[in-house]
C-alpha cells in the first residue's frame, strides 16, 4: 500500500512537469495567461459573486423550515425535502466539474446561478408540496462555489493554493452573516415567500457579474472550445470512465474517505439543526438569523486569518489531525448543550475543525490530480457531502426521534475519537502525508 500511494503520486501528479512543461515558478507568474491585474479583477469578482450566492442561499435556507411549516409539512416530510436535495446535488457535482473542465468556468459558473434562480423562484411560488420538491430540482446544477473554486485553483499556484481557497469561505462567511438577517427580516416583515424572491434576484444579478468579468476559460493555455473538441464535444461530459479514473488515485480516495467519515456526524446535525432549534431551544426565526449570522462569522474569520497562517506554518497531514481533535471537542461539548448560549459556544471548535479540514482536503485533492481534472476532482470531493446530506436527514430524524438530543455529539465524539486513534498509528495515513510533502518539495526545487 504505501509503495502504491507514493508511487502514484510520484508518476501521476509529478509526470507532467518532467516533459518539458513550465516550472512551477513561471506557472505561478503565467497562471492561466492573464495579467496580474486580470487576475486580481477575476479573483476580485469571483468573491463578489460567492459573497451574493451565499447570501442568497442563507436567506431562502433560513426561510425553508418556516415555509414548510406555514404549508404543513411535517418533519418527516421536512427530511424527505432534504434528501431530495441533496441527491440531486450527489448527480450533478462531478457532472458539474467535469462541463467547466471541458468547457470553461464562465459556462459552468452562468448555469449554476440560473439554477439557482430557478430553484429560489420555484421556492417563491410553492403553495403546496408539490412545488416545494420542484424547486429542489434546479439544484443539479447549483454548484456556485465548486465553480469557484475551479477558478481560484486555475489562476493560484500551488504553494498558495489553499489560502487563496480558504479565502473564499471568507467571502462565503459574509453570505452567511447577511443572507440570515436578511432572510429574517423579510420573513418577519413581508413574507416566506419574498425571502426565496429575493434570493431569486440576487441570483439574476450574479449572472449579469459572471458574463461581464470572468474569462471564458480560466486554465492555463487552453481556451474552452479547445478542451471541448479534444474532448470529442458534449457527450465526454458524461464520460463516467474518465471521472471515476480519479478514485483510483490512492492520495485522493483516502482523503475523500476520510471527509466522509468526518462530515457524517456534522451532517446528520444539520440536517435537523433547524428542527432542533426551534422545538428544543424555541429559537424563531429572527433569533434564528442571528445565530446563523454568528456562525457565518466564525467562518469568516478562520477561512479568511486562520487557514492562511496555519498553512503557511504546519503541513497537510498535521492540520488534519488537528481539525479531527477540534472536532472531537466540539461534538463533545454538543453532547452537553442545553440552553441558547451553550450552541454559540460548541459552534467555535466545531467552525475551527470543518474550516482547516475542508480548506486543506480540497487543496491537496486539487494537487494530486493532473490540472485539466481539478474540477472534476471539486466535483466529486462536492459529492462526498452530497452523499452525506442524502443519508443525513433519515438518520438525523431517527436519531432526534428515538435517543434524543444528546446522541447527536455522543456519535460525532465517538467516530472522531476513533478516527484520531486510526490517524495516530496508521501506516497508511502516514505514507499519504509523506508522499503529499515529497510532492510539494518537489515541486518547490
Amino acid at each position: 500500500m504505501a509503495e502504491t500511494v507514493e508511487s502514484t503520486v510520484m508518476e501521476g501528479t509529478l509526470g507532467s512537469q518532467g516533459q518539458g512543461q513550465k516550472s512551477p515558478e513561471k506557472e505561478a507568474t503565467s497562471g492561466s495567461g492573464l495579467s496580474a491585474s486580470q487576475r486580481k479583477l477575476v479573483v476580485l469578482m469571483t468573491h463578489i459573486n460567492i459573497a451574493m450566492y451565499s447570501t442568497c442561499f442563507w436567506i431562502q435556507q433560513g426561510a425553508l423550515p418556516y415555509l414548510t411549516k406555514k404549508l404543513g409539512v411535517d418533519p418527516v416530510v421536512y427530511g424527505y425535502l432534504q434528501t431530495t436535495f441533496a441527491v440531486v446535488q450527489l448527480c450533478g457535482g462531478p457532472l458539474f466539474g467535469r462541463f467547466g473542465d471541458l468547457f470553461g468556468t464562465r459556462s459552468a459558473l452562468v448555469l449554476a446561478f440560473s439554477a439557482a434562480a430557478l430553484s429560489y423562484g420555484l421556492l417563491g411560488m410553492a403553495e403546496g408540496m408539490l412545488l416545494l420538491f420542484l424547486s429542489r430540482l434546479p439544484s443539479f446544477l447549483m454548484h456556485s462555489m465548486q465553480g469557484a473554486q475551479m477558478v481560484v485553483t486555475d489562476i493560484s499556484d500551488e504553494n498558495s493554493r489553499a489560502d487563496a481557497l480558504g479565502k473564499l469561505g471568507l467571502s462565503y462567511g459574509i453570505g452567511m452573516i447577511v443572507g440570515p438577517f436578511l432572510g429574517g427580516q423579510v420573513t418577519k416583515y413581508f413574507s416566506e415567500q419574498h425571502s426565496a424572491y429575493l434570493a431569486m434576484a440576487g441570483s439574476l444579478v450574479s449572472i449579469v457579474l459572471v458574463v461581464l468579468f470572468i474569462p471564458a476559460n480560466t486554465k492555463a493555455g487552453k481556451k474552452a472550445s479547445e478542451s471541448s473538441k479534444d474532448d470529442s464535444g458534449p457527450s465526454s461530459v458524461f464520460d463516467v470512465k474518465a471521472i471515476a479514473k480519479l478514485l483510483t488515485i490512492p492520495v485522493a480516495a483516502y482523503l475523500l474517505l476520510v471527509r466522509t467519515i468526518v462530515g457524517t456526524p456534522l451532517g446528520i446535525f444539520q440536517s435537523m439543526f433547524s428542527v432542533i432549534a426551534m422545538d428544543r431551544f424555541n429559537i424563531g426565526p429572527e433569533e434564528n438569523g442571528y445565530l446563523m449570522s454568528y456562525i457565518g462569522m466564525s467562518n469568516m474569520v478562520m477561512m479568511g486569518l486562520g487557514v492562511g497562517i496555519l498553512t503557511k506554518r504546519y503541513n497537510e497531514g498535521l492540520l488534519l489531525k488537528w481539525a479531527i481533535y477540534m472536532f472531537t471537542f466540539g461534538y463533545l461539548l454538543l453532547a452537553g448543550a442545553n440552553v441558547t448560549w451553550h450552541i454559540y459556544v460548541t459552534v467555535i471548535p466545531l467552525t475551527i475543525g470543518g474550516t482547516i479540514m475542508n480548506t486543506v482536503i480540497s487543496s491537496t485533492l486539487t494537487k494530486v490530480v493532473p490540472p485539466d481534472s481539478t474540477g472534476t476532482m471539486l466535483g466529486l470531493s462536492m459529492a462526498s457531502n452530497s452523499i452525506i446530506r442524502t443519508m443525513s436527514p433519515t438518520v438525523g430524524g431517527l436519531m432526534l426521534g428515538y435517543a434524543g438530543y444528546p446522541s447527536f455529539g455522543i456519535v460525532g465524539f465517538v467516530v472522531n475519537t476513533l478516527l484520531s486513534v486510526y490517524m495516530l498509528f496508521s501506516q497508511t495515513h502516514a505514507t499519504v502525508v509523506a508522499a503529499v510533502e515529497r510532492q510539494n518539495a518537489k515541486k518547490e526545487s
